[in-house]
C-alpha cells in the first residue's frame, strides 16, 4: 500500500515527504470535534496539519459507537499523510467488524477542498424522485415566515385575491432560476460550495457562502425572535404578573435563544424526533387559527369580501412591485442552494416536476390561510393582525391558546436548528477549519443573529418585507444571476469536475478567487442599493432582485465571454 501511494504522489509531482501520527492521538485530540459515522461507514476528523481526513470502513455487526470504542490494537496503527493523500495503513478484524481502512483522494484532490460530504454522489445511491422533491417543498412551506409573508400584504392593504396571485407569481418566478441552479447538482451530483467553486474559484467560493450564511443568521434571528414572542405570549396566560415585569419580554427572547444554542451545543442529533412533525405542527395550527377566527367573523363570506385599501393602479403599482421582489427574496437563498438537495434525483424531470409541483402549490395554499386569518383579524377587530403570535394572544380559552404556542414553539425550533443553523455553521467552519468547528460555527451563527436586531425587522410588516426581503434580494439575486450565466451561457453546462476539488486547475483563477466574479457580484449588489441613495431612483431598490441578478449576469458576461481555457477544456474532455 505505501509503494502504491509513492507511485500515485511521485506520477503527479507531488512531495513525497511523510508526516506520520498515530490513530490514537487523532481518537484524542478531535474526540469532541470528530464526526463519528459508525453506521454510515465513516469517522471524520482533523489531521495536525489542520485538514481534515477520514477513515473508512465497512460497517458490520458491532460497529464502535465513538471512536474511542475501536479496538486497543488498531490505535496504535500509524497514519501517514503523503503530498496530497492521508493513508490509514491497517486491517483489523474485532467484534465481528471487518475493515480495511484507507483514505485515498481522487487523483491531485485537495484534502482541504474534498471530504465525503462534498464528493460528488454516483447515480447508483441518488433515490430521490417527484415525490420526495414535492413533499420536501411541502415541508418547507409550512412555516410561520410564510403565514406573515401573506398576512403582511393584507396589512399593506391588499385584498384576499391580489395578495394570493402576489405570492404565486413571485413562486413561479423564483422558481426559474431554482430549477436552471439544480440542473448541475442532477447532472454532477455535487452541492452548492463546490458548484460555485466553477465561477468564483475554489477559494472565491467562500464569497457567496459567507453572504449566504449571512442571510441565514438573520432568519436565525428572526425565528428566534417569534419563539422568544411565543414564549411571551404563554407567559401571559399561565403567570400575568411574571410577564408584566420589566423586560419579560427580552427575557423570553433570550430564553429561546439560548434554548437553541443548547441544541447547537449538543448536536443536530437532539431534535432529530421533531423533524418529521415540524411542518403537520404548523399546519395544525394555521388550521385551528383559520376556524376560529372566520367562526367569529361569520364564515368565509365576510371574510373574503374584506375590500383592497389600494384604490387606485399607481398606489396599487407602488406596494406590488417591492412586495413581489419580496416574495422573489422569500425563497432566493434556497435558489443558490439547491443542489445540495437535487444531488440525490434519480434524473432531471424528478427534481424539476417534484418542485414545479411542489413549490407554487404548498406555499400559495399555505399563504392562503394566513390571508384568510389576517382578512378575518380585520372583521373582528378592525386591525390586521398580521403576527399569529399576536393573534393566538387573542383567543379567550387560554388552554387551546397554550397548545397552540406550545405546538409553535416547537416547530419553529426545529425549523430554526434545521434551516437557518446548518448551511451558515459549515461555511463558517469552512472559512478556517482548523479554529471553527461546526460548535463554533453555530455559536457564531447565533451571535450574529443577535447583531442583525430582529426586533426591528419584525417592527411591521413593512420592515419585514421591504427592509428583510427586499434588502436579502439584493444580495442572492447578484450570485444567482453569476452562477446561472457561468454555467449556461459561459461554460454551456460542461464541468471539469476533478478540477472543483483541486488546486492550480481550471478553476484557480487568481490564487483561488476568480476577480471577474468578485467584480461582477459588486456592481450587481451596488446598484440595487443604490436606490436606497435617493428617492429618484428608489426603483432600483424595489426591483433588487431582478436588477441585481440581471446586472451582475451581464457584467460577468461581458468580463468572462472568452475566459474559459484550453486547459479546462481538456480537463472536461478527460473526466468526459
Amino acid at each position: 500500500m505505501h509503494g502504491e501511494d509513492h507511485g500515485l504522489a511521485e506520477s503527479r509531482g507531488k512531495s513525497t515527504t511523510h508526516n506520520s501520527v498515530l490513530l490514537s492521538d487523532l481518537v484524542e485530540k478531535s474526540e469532541h470535534d470528530a464526526e463519528w459515522h459508525g453506521h454510515r461507514g465513516f469517522f471524520r476528523f482533523k489531521f495536525p496539519s489542520g485538514r481534515w481526513a477520514v477513515l473508512n470502513f465497512t460497517p458490520q455487526s458491532g460497529t464502535p459507537a465513538r471512536p474511542s470504542e475501536l479496538p486497543r490494537h488498531c490505535l496504535h496503527h500509524s497514519i501517514i499523510q503523503c503530498g496530497n493523500f492521508q493513508v490509514i495503513p491497517i486491517r483489523w478484524h474485532a467484534n465481528g467488524m471487518k475493515t480495511s481502512v484507507e483514505l485515498k483522494l481522487p487523483a491531485g484532490a485537495d484534502p482541504s477542498l474534498y471530504n465525503p460530504d462534498l464528493a460528488p454522489i454516483p447515480q447508483e445511491k441518488r433515490s430521490w424522485q417527484i415525490y420526495n422533491y414535492a413533499s420536501l417543498w411541502v415541508a418547507m412551506s409550512v412555516c410561520i415566515p410564510t403565514y406573515m409573508l401573506a398576512s403582511g400584504l393584507i396589512a399593506g392593504g391588499m385584498n384576499w385575491y391580489q395578495a394570493i396571485a402576489t405570492i404565486l407569481l413571485g413562486n413561479l418566478i423564483v422558481l426559474i432560476p431554482m430549477i436552471l441552479n439544480a440542473h448541475a447538482g442532477t447532472k454532477y451530483g455535487i452541492p452548492f460550495p463546490v458548484f460555485v467553486r466553477a465561477s468564483f474559484g475554489v477559494r472565491g467560493a467562500n464569497v457567496p457562502a459567507i453572504l449566504r450564511a449571512l442571510v441565514a443568521c438573520g432568519w436565525f434571528g428572526i425565528q428566534s425572535w417569534i419563539g422568544g414572542q411565543a414564549i411571551y405570549s404563554m407567559l401571559r396566560i399561565v403567570w400575568p404578573g411574571a410577564a408584566s415585569l420589566p423586560g419579560s419580554s427580552w427575557i423570553c427572547f433570550f430564553l429561546f435563544w439560548g434554548i437553541n444554542m443548547f441544541v447547537i451545543w449538543r448536536g443536530i442529533e437532539t431534535i432529530k424526533f421533531l423533524e418529521g412533525i415540524g411542518a403537520p405542527f404548523m399546519l395544525i395550527v394555521g388550521l385551528l387559527l383559520l376556524f376560529w377566527v372566520t367562526g367569529k367573523a361569520g364564515g368565509m363570506g365576510p371574510v373574503l369580501h374584506t375590500p383592497s385599501k389600494l384604490h387606485s393602479t399607481g398606489e396599487f403599482l407602488r406596494f406590488f412591485i417591492p412586495s413581489l421582489t419580496g416574495m422573489v427574496g422569500f425563497w432566493a437563498t434556497v435558489a443558490l442552494n439547491i443542489p445540495d438537495f437535487t444531488r440525490y434525483a434519480t434524473s432531471q424531470r424528478a427534481q424539476i416536476v417534484g418542485q414545479a409541483l411542489g413549490l407554487p402549490t404548498a406555499m400559495t395554499l399555505y399563504s392562503f390561510i394566513g390571508v384568510a386569518v389576517t382578512s378575518a383579524s380585520v372583521v373582528l377587530f378592525g386591525e390586521a393582525l398580521w403576527d399569529p403570535v399576536a393573534l393566538l394572544g387573542r383567543f379567550n380559552q387560554p388552554l387551546i391558546a397554550l397548545v397552540a404556542l406550545v405546538a409553535l414553539l416547537i416547530a419553529t425550533l426545529n425549523t430554526n436548528v434545521a434551516a437557518n443553523v446548518v448551511s451558515p455553521s459549515n461555511d463558517f467552519s469552512n472559512l478556517r477549519p482548523s479554529l471553527i468547528s461546526f460548535r463554533t460555527g453555530g455559536l457564531i451563527t447565533g451571535l450574529v443573529g443577535i447583531l442583525m436586531m430582529p426586533w426591528k425587522l419584525m417592527t411591521s410588516y413593512s420592515s419585514y418585507i421591504f427592509g428583510w426581503l427586499v434588502g436579502c434580494s439584493a444580495l442572492l439575486g447578484p450570485i444567482a444571476g453569476i452562477m446561472i450565466c457561468d454555467y449556461y451561457i459561459v461554460r454551456r453546462r460542461q464541468l471539469a469536475l476533478s478540477d472543483l476539488y483541486r488546486r492550480g486547475g481550471a478553476y484557480e483563477y487568481a490564487r483561488g478567487f476568480n476577480p471577474r466574479a468578485l467584480v461582477a457580484l459588486a456592481a450587481g449588489v451596488g446598484i440595487a442599493l443604490s436606490g436606497l441613495a435617493s428617492p429618484a431612483v428608489h426603483w432600483l431598490y424595489d426591483y433588487a432582485w431582478f436588477v441585481g441578478f440581471f446586472v451582475s449576469a451581464g457584467v460577468y458576461f461581458l468580463l468572462m465571454r472568452n475566459a474559459v481555457s484550453a486547459v479546462e477544456l481538456d480537463a472536461i474532455r478527460e473526466s468526459a
